[in-house]
Order: C-alpha cells, then structure tokens, then sequence
C-alpha cells in the first residue's frame, strides 16, 4: 500500500488568511491535533493545536504564526510505513502528503495509518500468537515454519523486532488456530526460547480462575 492510497477525503486544510479560531474549530471537529495550511495548491506547512492554544489573540490570521509551522511530508507514491515513522518520530495526527515541489496531494489521518497496520500485521484475524527470542543470526524461517506445519497449523503473519540494547531478535508468529500447547511444545524441543504466546490456554486459565474465585465467594 502507498500513501496516496491512504488519504483521506474529510480532512480539511487550512488558509493562511484563516482566523485562528476557526483553525481550532476545525481540529475539535475532525478530533485532531494537526492541520495541514495549503495555499494556491502548495503546502505551507503543518499547523498544531499547540501553536494556537499559545497565541493571545484567536482573531488573528493564520499568517501570524507562520513561522513556527512544520514542512513534514511524505511523498504519495512511498510505501505507508514512511507515513507510519513520520507519524511516530513527530507525534502527528495528521501526516501530510505532497509532491517533491511542495505540491497539495492530501493528507493521512494517523488513526487510518493505525487501522491499516493493524489489518498489515493480522491483528483483526482470528488466531493465536507465540513470540519467539533468539539471536539474530539464528533466525530460520523456513525451520520455524516447518515446524508449526508439522502440528497441522499455518503462519498467517511473520513480523520481526531487534532489540539494539538487548541484542535480541523477537520474532512473533500469528497462527491460524488458537491451540497453541502442541505448537509451543514443538519449539521448546528444538531449543527455541518461547517468550510468550496467547491462544486458547491463556482464555481457558482465565476461565477458570473466574469460576474458582466465585466458588470461593458462594463458600465463604
């Protein structure tokens, strides 16, 4: 998916000659923290809530803060992640998408951004979870899948983390069942270091610990 992709029809931008209060309204409407201030087709910059809560005068023009505005921009044919990292790295709301020239494409609501890398990294599909530890140069995906296969199950979604300060990879499986204690086992037998997993086990254990907490209560 690239950025264009992602844009948002029902965000607005902003005008220079634009009073600040009417820029204040339009966050508290779109529940936002960012604007984008277009003029003539060319992005100007990114305006936030924070820069106006501080102006004294909420009558005056967009025009009088101009110089405290941020150029932040993605381009429309980049990948999403570039979106999703200028997003995290500023804090955005609302990361804004232009032409090398400054010129307006649109902008994306970094809630669609979290959405769709929810959707990327299977989160809204049914299924359990096993994260793995290991050092890097371990890393064997076609060992790691052969061995959830061989307990009748499929990866549905691989993603990777190097932890810098720990020198640890974390490699996270999402599976296509929730039983996960054969598949756990499995890894534990060939040496892998399981740091987590959530599937069925943890919903069963759950369960029963309700049921054993309200045994006691009607007891007492």
């Amino acid at each position: 998916m690239i950025n264009k992709d992602l844009i948002s029809v029902s965000l607005p931008i902003l005008s220079v000659k634009d009073p600040i209060y009417r820029a204040m309204q339009l966050m508290d409407d779109c529940n936002v923290i960012h604007l984008p201030l277009v003029e003539e087709d060319i992005y100007l910059g990114l305006i936030a809530e924070s820069d106006l809560l501080n102006s004294e005068d909420d009558s005056k023009t967009l025009e009088t803060i101009s110089g405290a505005i941020s150029r932040v921009r993605v381009s429309p044919n980049g990948h999403f992640t570039e979106a999703v990292q200028l997003a995290n790295e500023y804090g955005l709301a609302v990361v804004p998408v232009t032409e090398s020239n400054f010129e307006w494409v649109g902008a994306i609501a970094a809630a669609d951004l979290l959405k769709f890398t929810g959707h990327m990294i299977g989160a809204d599909e049914p299924g359990g979870i096993i994260v793995l530890e290991m050092d890097k140069r371990n890393f064997a995906f076609s060992e790691i899948y052969k061995l959830v296969e061989t307990n009748d199950a499929q990866i549905t979604q691989l993603n990777t983390y190097f932890d810098n300060n720990l020198g640890v990879l974390y490699v996270t499986l999402k599976l296509n069942k929730f039983e996960l204690s054969d598949i756990v086992a499995t890894f534990q037998r060939y040496e892998y270091q399981v740091r987590y997993y959530f599937g069925e086990e943890m919903y069963e254990n759950e369960l029963r610990n309700n049921y054993d907490h309200l045994m006691n209560y009607l007891n007492l």
